[in-house]
């Protein structure tokens, strides 16, 4: 079976994304789902730089590590290569549109996912506590839909 990716896109690929990709990871590994993998990058994205420090704190915090993370700028070499793109906001889902099979988190949860970005740590868990209940719905009525479709 071709493995399957779910890409998640926010701005700099520094607070949003690599929460997201971090919590998605963790929970196909738990769930023990086969077959895919998973992927962040930033439209605007910070070569060379790395995660915020809230962003890794509130991911620690849940018992999560992203030591390895480093931000990746968005290609669409990345969207084609991918069965999913999750954008954090229905503004960056309408900027690549016409890229290819990208969705926003509000089409699957109801909402977008601000930016913590410069705030404090209690707005990064909040960031998380959101992404990982939108991963609990891609999980639910995406991977494992498109599983059973097979």
């Amino acid at each position: 079976m071709k493995r399957k990716k779910v890409l998640f896109i926010c701005t700099g690929n520094t607070c949003r994304s690599p929460m997201a990709e971090a919590l998605l990871r963790d929970k196909i590994k738990k769930n023990k789902i086969k077959w895919w993998d998973v992927a962040s990058c930033g439209i605007q994205a910070d070569i060379g730089g790395t995660i915020s420090p809230n962003s890794k704190s509130a991911l620690q915090e849940v018992g999560i590590s992203v030591d390895k993370f480093v931000p990746r700028q968005l290609s669409q070499k990345h969207i084609t290569g991918s069965t999913l793109v999750v954008c954090m906001t229905a503004s960056q889902k309408q900027m690549l549109e016409d890229c290819g099979n990208v969705v926003c988190v509000r089409d699957i949860c109801g909402y977008d996912i601000p930016d913590p970005y410069g705030m404090d740590i209690e707005a990064y868990r909040i960031t998380r506590d959101a992404l990982s209940l939108a991963c609990d719905y891609i999980i639910k009525n995406y991977i494992l839909v498109y599983k059973e479709s097979l």
